[in-house]
């Protein structure tokens, strides 16, 4: 095992300092107050480690392992785990920077940076408002997305739900999710929303206040959440209680309900069926536009109702 070097601590773009974690992996008031300060990344927030056994660091891979528990925290962005991989790399000069004696620049020309957390084991990955769970989990730093895989692997919202099969893909700072492999959303509206690959984009801090002031609070329970819209691809299924939409690819606006679907299009409702190449399905009303392709008509099986029913 080898510590980190002395000169790298100070100019670290992370804080590595021993901390040891309670239980719960929260940082005592003690490791807290032990931290360096650190240098903001030329891209970002300071990344600060907790651990709580031991920090090995490899030279020749340029990673630093941090084991028995760990975190990493950047900004509102938390990842714990088993273990954690940090990848460090030089940090990149600055314009006009010059060297000193000791083979460090001015201004951290030789300073290193964590451009990526590897997370194994037990991982939890979230912010203020959404959370993921997964056996293994990938921060990148630069691109500011979060990548999990593994069982029983799931991403929420406060309103929403996803899981997928192979992997869960996390943008914070577009605040997009996407799911590979029976993906799935589920909101608390009542709706579910499958696809080979599915990609859910959430309301901006802009439109959740254009929503708290154009709806009551009657209407916003009927909201799907924080969903403003849902792309699909490949054997994209929409259901409501009352209705259920499939296509090979389309898209879904939670605000008006509103979903647009192409390819193989069949709408049911009870025992009524409508197949159609597109179709504009108002998931509120329950009324359906069926649209024919250039070679397929609109096709529709009605069942009337049973006399006195």
């Amino acid at each position: 095992m080898m510590r980190l070097p002395v000169s790298f601590r100070p100019h670290a773009l992370l804080v590595a300092t021993g901390c040891l974690l309670a239980s719960a992996l929260t940082p005592s008031s003690e490791a807290v107050s032990a931290e360096s300060t650190t240098l903001d990344q030329s891209h970002g927030q300071v990344v600060r480690l907790f651990w709580k056994k031991e920090e090995i660091y490899d030279h020749n891979r340029q990673t630093v392992t941090l084991t028995g528990g760990a975190r990493a925290q950047r900004g509102d962005m938390t990842v714990d785990a088993d273990r954690l991989v940090g990848y460090l790399r030089p940090k990149k000069k600055p314009a006009g920077a010059t060297t000193t004696d000791d083979g460090g620049a001015t201004g951290g020309g030789d300073d290193m940076e964590l451009y990526r957390v590897e997370a194994f084991g037990h991982v939890h990955i979230y912010n203020l408002q959404n959370q993921g769970w997964g056996d293994h989990g990938l921060y990148d730093v630069d691109k500011d997305v979060v990548l999990m895989t593994g069982k029983a692997m799931k991403f929420t919202t406060p309103r929403q739900l996803m899981t997928a099969r192979d992997l869960v893909e996390y943008h914070p700072h577009t605040r997009v999710s996407v799911g590979w492999g029976d993906a799935t959303v589920n909101t608390s509206d009542g709706k579910r929303i499958t696809a080979d690959i599915l990609q859910a984009i959430e309301l901006s801090d802009a439109q959740k206040a254009a929503n708290r002031a154009s709806q009551t609070a009657e209407a916003g329970k009927s909201k799907s959440g924080n969903l403003d819209r849902a792309y699909g691809w490949g054997h994209l299924v929409i259901r409501t209680e009352r209705q259920t939409a499939t296509g090979d690819r389309g898209v879904y606006l939670a605000g008006p309900e509103l979903a647009r679907l192409i390819g193989h299009v069949r709408v049911t409702q009870g025992q009524n069926q409508n197949n159609g190449s597109q179709a504009i399905v108002n998931m509120k009303t329950g009324v359906s536009h069926m649209l024919s392709g250039s070679s397929d008509p609109v096709q529709g099986l009605i069942v009337p109702n049973e006399t006195g029913k």
